[in-house]
């Protein structure tokens, strides 16, 4: 289960990358990639199947592992990672919609979802840019 922590917070009273609210977007995004990808057949799964949850799974992680870091520019390094993680991650989804090997509105869910943490991404790496140069 994933708890979210209130979006309004403060820079200053961002604890833990758990209070990321990003970070709790990308998570949800996971646990329905894995659910997605349940359906898929058989022979994918060392294919698309495995290449879509290490898409997912890498977006939270690097989020996570760059705000451990506690330092503005490795953290925007991985929020990098995380940006190319989740365009891989669309790139995918898009792939499994055109070959049906999911129902359409969980696919069309997904790349909502996906996109939505983009932008996300792209904001935190705006305000981090204007804070490190």
């Amino acid at each position: 289960m994933i708890v979210v922590v209130d979006r309004a917070k403060t820079h200053a009273a961002v604890q833990s990358f758990r209070d990321l609210y990003v970070w709790q977007k990308s998570m949800e995004l996971t646990v329905n990639v894995y659910r997605l990808t349940r359906g898929f057949p058989r022979e994918e799964a060392f294919g698309l199947t495995a290449q879509l949850r290490r898409s997912a799974v890498s977006v939270p992680s690097n989020i996570a592992e760059g705000h451990g870091r506690m330092n503005p520019r490795e953290f925007k390094r991985f929020l990098l990672i995380a940006r190319g993680s989740i365009c891989e991650l669309r790139t995918q989804l898009e792939l499994a919609g055109a070959l049906e090997f999911a129902d359409s509105l969980l696919v069309k869910t997904a790349l909502k979802q996906s996109l939505e943490v983009e932008k996300m991404l792209f904001a935190l790496l705006g305000n981090l840019k204007n804070k490190t140069g």
